[in-house]
């Protein structure tokens, strides 16, 4: 039998070719998004290329019509097999002059939608097994100036999927985080706009913002799904390309039994003493 797959913000970029990838690969897909004539374009690329697909638009910051998405899909397939949450937003800003509304929105996609999701497909996974995959970002695992709604959000979902790979795996449920590096219509401008930043000083365009193709990660999450290994969870993986990074759950550096002891070990360690 065929898994179900769901994948939240389907419609383009990342979402878009992972869900064209895993259709390709014989998962029945199921692709979110906010606009319908998008959603239909998704799902038409799948059947032409032999893939089994239905769309379901729903805002996934709402709860109640993220509870009807699931039903629909239950209703349609009788099961579900993997979750990737893929859906984010930007609203970037300096903190200083970010509005609520642009921490608020953001937090509602990247985070909340997470939780209403995953929360409303655990019943359909739990006697069966499955596999959740998050979407984090560089953003969450170190920090973004001008983003702390989506540094916020993306660090949130690690919190996420350590703790539900501790609490799910008595169900055979992996859940895994992504950190991924693609050309996207999201990453593009901000690639374009550095890209000409560096050649008007006429210094070379750092290496960190050499990233690959959105197929690159689709081919990831492919393999990744494809894994057997029930182990194979609580995992944060980078992807750029062809190269794959590990990232490891943060670990104490150090501990001291005083205030003062603590201090001064800080700066030995800093070099100050």
């Amino acid at each position: 039998m065929k898994k179900v797959a769901i994948i939240t913000g389907a419609t383009r970029g990342i979402g878009r070719r992972i869900a064209a990838y895993l259709g390709q690969s014989g998962y029945q897909i199921v692709v979110n998004g906010t606009n319908q004539m998008l959603i239909n374009q998704v799902v038409h690329e799948i059947h032409e290329a032999g893939g089994e697909a239905i769309g379901y638009c729903a805002d996934i910051a709402n709860p109640v019509l993220v509870t009807a998405m699931v039903d629909a899909v239950i209703a349609e397939y009788g099961r579900i097999d993997v979750l990737i949450h893929n859906a984010g937003n930007v609203h970037d800003q300096k903190c200083v002059r970010m509005a609520d509304e642009e921490w608020q929105s953001v937090l509602d996609v990247h985070l909340n939608g997470a939780f209403y999701t995953i929360q409303r497909v655990l019943p359909h996974m739990q006697n069966n097994g499955g596999d959740i995959i998050l979407m984090t970002s560089t953003a969450g695992l170190t920090g973004s100036v001008g983003q702390v709604n989506y540094s916020a959000a993306k660090a949130g979902l690690l919190g996420v999927m350590w703790t539900l790979a501790s609490e799910l795996k008595p169900h055979q449920i992996r859940v895994n985080a992504i950190s991924p590096a693609a050309l996207t219509d999201m990453t593009r401008p901000v690639i374009d706009h550095l890209k000409e930043k560096y050649a008007s000083r006429n210094e070379p365009f750092p290496e960190f913002w050499r990233v690959g193709e959105a197929g690159d990660i689709a081919r990831f999450v492919n393999a990744l799904l494809a894994q057997p290994d029930p182990e194979l969870t609580g995992e944060i993986f980078g992807v750029n390309g062809s190269k794959v990074t590990k990232w490891q759950k943060p670990e104490p550096v150090f501990t001291e039994n005083s205030i003062e002891a603590f201090f001064t070990t800080w700066y030995r360690q800093k070099g100050s003493i």
